[in-house]
């Protein structure tokens, strides 16, 4: 019997309906099983069979591009009759493979969206075949086990002590918005308010101070949560794009009993710099405030990986929460997320007691969930592709990457270092290095760098990120410079010279069309 893996491509010939529903239609079953065996191989070779772009992106415009994949599935109508399922996966892989995104070839470098490793999207096949969910007891019980394994390993790697709890979430923006929530309870509580009885009418002028390079979902959350965009107060940075603790010390001195500071958000890795805010100190001011710090370690959690770069995040552990994206480094499918909390009671304000989910008798006996640690009810498995990771690679092989990232962004930056036509803004500190392509065309070099970009996206031959930069002072309006996220760790220095090659070439012919 030939394997599953190297059976043939069965021929893409759409069945007759019928009123039948086989056994192997459903993933989890033995049959189901086998029958997922046959449709990934069979899917695999549909990809692997199909011409993709030189680049990493399809060459076009915007339009051409999304209209082609279209036109790959058909008309937009549900079928009176299913084409069958190896017809249907053969359109889906020659449309995501055709006119998709390639994250393994090493001039993908826009975003912080890695190449998934392998060994993870088997593990997420095969929660996605089980279909658990983290609720309740009896909705899964091994994936309960698998999660609780992977907030102990990365609470130890968090350095913080060994009663922290913590849950896994859908994504960076949902775990600040997680911690904020316990943040704002917490306060409330403090102010004597219930606010998950009577909401936070009676806290007054609620505080959350972050740094001015802090991710925008800080804003969403605290918007989401009642508490306004408003509320939020950016703190100064350094020289390096870091929260200054002096400034925040004396912003916290400033508010008065007719405010309420709720929170203070430090930043391990921005999304335009990667700069780590100095941890420690920040620690010892909200100490002294007594005051919830929440550190935003998204990007930055799996330099800890890495003996080279563990030291950045060094004060982590004395966080109140944590926000970490594994999805980032840490190589997963997303979503990998999750939020770490120094004392599991802080997770009361989302306690429920569910008659259909989590009755109190059968919470007593044992048959409980983690309804009770997330915004979520239903929540699928990420856990099971994480330990694969962790298990697989270990913290060993994951650091290896990590500084195979962390050397190419340092390449970079000595490459733009010695270009005349290129002005480094931020140098590597963890995996990201801003530049610009400085011109000779009238006007400022922000319009320049904005075109040679979408040149280079109309291409597909090269993907690289944009972000704003104040370049002459907080007064100045911010000038669009580029940005290189370097989150591939097969990629080559070579590699990296191509790519800058690619900004050069763009830059020139941009000036010269």
């Amino acid at each position: 019997m030939i394997p599953a893996a190297m059976a043939p491509p069965r021929p893409l010939v759409a069945p007759d309906c019928a009123p039948a529903i086989p056994l192997a239609t459903l993933a989890g079953s033995r049959e189901g099983l086998s029958e997922l065996s046959t449709l990934v191989a069979h899917v695999v070779s549909s990809a692997r069979n199909t011409a993709r772009a030189a680049g990493p992106l399809p060459p076009g415009l915007p339009q051409e591009v999304l209209n082609a994949a279209r036109a790959i599935l058909g008309p937009a109508q549900l079928p009176e009759c299913g084409i069958g399922s190896d017809v249907a996966l053969h359109r889906l892989a020659t449309a995501l493979t055709r006119h998709g995104l390639d994250l393994s070839h090493p001039h993908a470098a826009a975003h912080l969206q890695p190449p998934p490793l392998a060994v993870a999207v088997a593990a997420d096949a095969l929660a996605s075949a089980g279909n658990a969910s983290l609720d309740t007891y009896d909705s899964g019980p091994a994936t309960l086990a698998v999660e609780s394994w992977v907030i102990e390993v990365l609470i130890r790697m968090a350095g913080m002590a060994s009663g922290a709890g913590g849950v896994l979430t859908p994504g960076g923006s949902m775990s600040n918005l997680l911690a904020l929530l316990l943040a704002r309870d917490h306060a409330a509580g403090r102010r004597g308010v219930d606010a998950r009885r009577d909401g936070i009418a009676a806290l007054p002028r609620p505080v959350v101070l972050v740094s001015a390079a802090a991710h925008f979902s800080v804003q969403r959350a605290c918007a989401a949560l009642g508490l306004g965009e408003a509320a939020v107060r950016a703190v100064a940075l350094d020289h390096r794009y870091r929260m200054r603790a002096d400034a925040l010390a004396a912003q916290l001195g400033e508010i008065d009993g007719s405010s309420t500071p709720v929170a203070v958000v430090a930043t391990a890795g921005t999304t335009d710099f990667g700069s780590v805010d100095p941890l420690p100190q920040i620690a010892e001011v909200t100490a002294e405030h007594g005051v919830w710090l929440h550190v935003d370690a998204a990007y930055g959690f799996g330099a800890l990986f890495s003996d080279r770069m563990a030291p950045l995040l060094a004060g982590l552990g004395a966080a109140d929460s944590v926000t970490l994206d594994l999805h980032k480094i840490g190589w997963q499918p997303a979503a990998a997320s999750a939020v770490l909390v120094s004392d599991p009671a802080r997770f009361a304000p989302l306690e429920r007691q569910v008659a259909y989910l989590n009755p109190a008798d059968d919470t007593v006996a044992g048959y409980d969930g983690l309804l009770g640690r997330s915004l979520q009810t239903t929540r699928r498995a990420d856990a099971v592709k994480i330990a694969a990771t962790l298990l697989s690679h270990g913290r060993d092989g994951l650091g290896l990457m990590v500084d195979a990232c962390h050397d190419l962004a340092r390449h970079a930056q000595r490459r733009i270092d010695s270009e005349p036509a290129l002005d480094l803004v931020s140098p590597a500190e963890l995996s990201t290095v801003v530049f610009r392509y400085r011109g000779s065309r009238p006007g400022g070099d922000g319009p320049l760098n904005a075109a040679l970009r979408r040149r280079l996206l109309r291409s597909g031959r090269a993907l690289v990120g944009r972000t704003e930069v104040r370049l002459d002072g907080p007064a100045a309006p911010p000038s669009v410079c580029l940005k290189l996220t370097l989150l591939n760790p097969t990629a080559r220095s070579q590699d990296i010279d191509t790519l800058l090659d690619a900004v050069l070439a763009a830059g020139h012919e941009e000036e010269t069309a």
